[in-house]
């Protein structure tokens, strides 16, 4: 287990982390605490030691879901993990701007922490096999991974509309405190239409007809709150490489999708490759997350408008990708960047994307 440390779960609803938790613990015995119930809630805020060994004592492991709606939980967890050695701490949690603020301080050296996603695609074809998972890539690149889309086909839009509608335009907005809705589901729509482009805070703001600082705090909001992901500007060695603005994409396609009521299949879609280039990304987040590959991404543009769509490092080692949805589209690696970082260009299309998102080849 976590050899003395509390295990930390986190990444977006509804993903599975309670079920996940609960099959591997299916076989011992444990506590079970719901920190979306009140009465847990109540008993664990600012609780005693005495307290605490009345109600945690005979375990061994003690899971408590749900841990960033609890007062003060980063406190409690500690209280655990340095008084109760015995007892291995689990907690889960949904929200990771809430829940980090509540434990990283507190727990500073007492935890190990892990993400987890909407369903990967090498989790897929781990399970159902090649030619099944192959066979659905253009479903997945409409309706996305979450566990409920891929379990109830026929009903895709009705589960990403209530999806969207209870954790994005309700939980986080009342996690976060903001206050007005129209504002966060227009940028969110906003950031839907550009994803696979540069964004401006500036023109978001206009757009919105809100203030650029109001933008950046939603931003960062949808980005803790495992909604949204950055993808910051590469630059080593050239004066016209651009470095400071961002990229967004989307940890799924499917709630992207639902955003902005889109559908259509992909013969008869014009963001074809803005799909392509979200679902690649996302999956390759999900990779270097589960793999600890410790790469970094990036992306690369010049001002002269020389662009590369994705760039990663990893142990001082540069590789450089294009996504297209046709194999049959040519691309040349720009002159300023082989020259000045002596790597050549990888073309990832439908036809060979499993090398770049599951290290297999086709």
């Amino acid at each position: 287990m976590g050899s003395g440390k509390a295990i930390i779960i986190s990444g977006p609803r509804q993903v599975g982390k309670t079920t996940l938790i609960q099959n591997l613990l299916q076989s011992k015995s444990y506590l079970f605490l719901d920190g979306d119930n009140a009465a847990v809630r109540n008993q664990l805020n600012n609780p005693t030691t005495e307290m605490l060994r009345s109600i945690i004592s005979q375990y061994e492991i003690v899971f408590i879901d749900e841990a960033q709606r609890i007062e003060n939980i980063g406190l409690v967890m500690k209280q655990i993990t340095d008084q109760f050695k015995q007892v291995q701490l689990i907690a889960s949690g949904s929200s990771a701007f809430d829940l980090n603020s509540k434990i990283n301080e507190p727990l500073t050296g007492r935890k190990w922490e892990y993400q987890l996603y909407p369903i990967s695609y090498e989790e897929l074809e781990n399970s159902i096999g090649l030619i099944a998972t192959n066979a659905r890539l253009e479903h997945i690149l409409l309706y996305g991974m979450y566990p409920d889309v891929l379990n109830h086909p026929g009903d895709e839009r009705e589960v990403l509309t209530n999806l969207a509608e209870s954790y994005l335009f309700r939980d986080l907005l009342a996690i976060s405190g903001v206050r007005k809705a129209k504002e966060l589901e227009n940028l969110l729509r906003a950031l839907a239409f550009q994803v696979g482009s540069e964004v401006s805070l500036n023109e978001l703001a206009k757009l919105i007809g809100i203030d650029k600082n109001t933008v950046s705090s939603y931003i960062k909001i949808l980005e803790m709150g495992y909604v949204i992901f950055p993808l910051t500007g590469f630059s080593r060695n050239l004066r016209k490489e651009i470095r400071q603005n961002q990229k967004y994409y989307f940890y799924d396609n499917g709630i992207r999708n639902s955003l902005i009521q889109n559908f259509n299949t992909m013969a008869f879609r014009n963001d074809q490759g803005a799909l392509w280039e979200n679902f690649l990304m996302a999956e390759r987040m999900k990779f270097n997350a589960y793999h600890r590959t410790y790469a970094k991404g990036y992306f690369w543009r010049t001002v002269d408008q020389q662009e590369i769509d994705y760039i990663e490092e990893k142990d001082g080692h540069i590789a450089a990708y294009e996504f297209k949805w046709n194999s049959d589209k040519i691309v040349k690696t720009p002159k300023a960047f082989s020259n000045a970082y002596g790597t050549e260009l990888d073309l990832v299309h439908q036809n060979n994307f499993r090398s770049f998102v599951m290290n297999k080849s086709v």
